[in-house]
């Protein structure tokens, strides 16, 4: 008898035990998961208010001038988890990663608001492009090359496109799309300012075309950049390219992101008080963690003051994992290599986690600091 009520006695807390079990692990309904997609308006709700005012920088920054940028994506997509948020800064460059990692949510951040409404031309042009070819033309003001072939590799594309002369009726056609989808279809609250800012960056690649470079409209300047094509033909250190205009595979891939409104550019400063604080608070409003944050050579320019310190703090602030991590880029003007490499830049990967312990250990002092602690791929 006292032998079967001990078996019962243990069935029954075990069964309480299992369903405590359950209880504890069920998702929490005040966080609930990063949605599938954004409507128009939540969209525009956290382009506007997460934004701060805008700031200055030197160079309109219309492509990157990084060239080993992907040499980290082989080592990130072995690493990194799909569906996590991912953070970056500057123009499209942004875009190979995306195309890579896969993320459920990214937040393009930059102290211009330009660099904002770059971003939005971009949307528009992935939306209304079927394919590369189709973007490419729209981009550049220029007529899809008709000795192009459905299979062309990325190099064929871009010779074909190089030879051809911008379009002047093509050009304002494309424009005026851009903007039509982003006011009429969107019905993004764009002003007058913001269109002629657009029209200004969009111009740009018109006039420019393929070859357009981080130093235009000086196109050749002492230190010889390199061109939209150049980035895009640019592979990792075993010779493989994975740029989103690689493949029409990634480039459906960002353009899958853009329509679903889960590329997000805002205006802020990183060491600012709102905007990068405003997208800690989003991510975990969802119970969602940083993935990636690439932070380009920003950090170089931080260090110049004491706002270094302001952005480790927001970065602290972050919701983040052991496998979180920082994409650096490092340009060697100094003479200081971070690796064995010689190229004019390098691009280096730094756990977020381990970072922030070491800033609140008083372990980081100078942006080498940083650099030393950083790893090449």
């Amino acid at each position: 008898m006292f032998q079967r009520r001990g078996v019962v006695a243990a069935f029954a807390f075990a069964a309480l035990f299992a369903a405590a079990i359950h209880v504890i692990h069920r998702p929490d309904p005040s966080f609930p998961s990063l949605p599938a997609k954004l409507t128009d308006t939540d969209f525009w709700d956290m382009v506007t208010n997460f934004s701060e005012n805008g700031g200055y920088f030197r160079s309109d920054n219309f492509v990157s001038n990084e060239t080993t940028f992907q040499w980290v994506i082989p080592e990130l997509s072995k690493k990194l988890k799909r569906d996590g948020a991912y953070l970056g800064v500057g123009p499209d460059q942004n875009f190979t990663y995306l195309a890579a990692l896969h993320p459920a949510v990214s937040f393009i951040m930059d102290i211009r608001r330009q660099n904002m409404l770059l971003h939005l031309m971009y949307k528009a042009l992935f939306e209304i492009s079927r394919s590369r070819s189709e973007f490419l033309s729209k981009l550049f003001g220029r007529p899809i090359p008709r000795t192009l072939k459905e299979g062309d590799d990325l190099n064929t594309l871009f010779q074909a496109f190089g030879n051809e002369e911008s379009d002047p009726v093509l050009a304002r056609d494309a424009f005026l799309a851009i903007m039509d989808r982003l006011r009429e279809v969107h019905h993004f609250r764009l002003n007058t300012d913001d269109a002629g800012t657009i029209e200004y960056v969009h111009n740009a690649f018109v006039s420019a075309g393929p070859d357009i470079r981080y130093s235009f409209p000086s196109q050749y300047s002492w230190r010889r950049f390199p061109s939209y094509s150049d980035l895009m033909l640019e592979t990792d250190s075993n010779g493989e390219n994975h740029s989103y205009m690689a493949s029409e595979e990634n480039f459906q891939a960002v353009k899958h992101l853009e329509s679903e409104n889960r590329v997000i550019p805002i205006v802020g400063d990183f060491a600012g008080g709102k905007a990068l604080r405003s997208v800690g608070r989003y991510l975990k409003q969802h119970g969602s963690s940083v993935t990636a944050f690439y932070t380009s050579n920003v950090e170089f320019y931080l260090f110049q003051s004491d706002d270094w310190r302001k952005f480790f703090n927001n970065v602290s602030d972050l919701p983040v994992d052991r496998d979180s991590v920082f994409i650096r880029a490092y340009f060697n003007n100094f003479g200081r290599y971070a690796s064995g490499s010689k190229a004019r830049s390098e691009t280096l990967l730094d756990g977020i986690q381990d970072l922030t312990v070491s800033y609140k250990a008083n372990e980081i002092h100078s942006y080498f600091d940083i650099i030393k602690r950083s790893t090449s791929p």
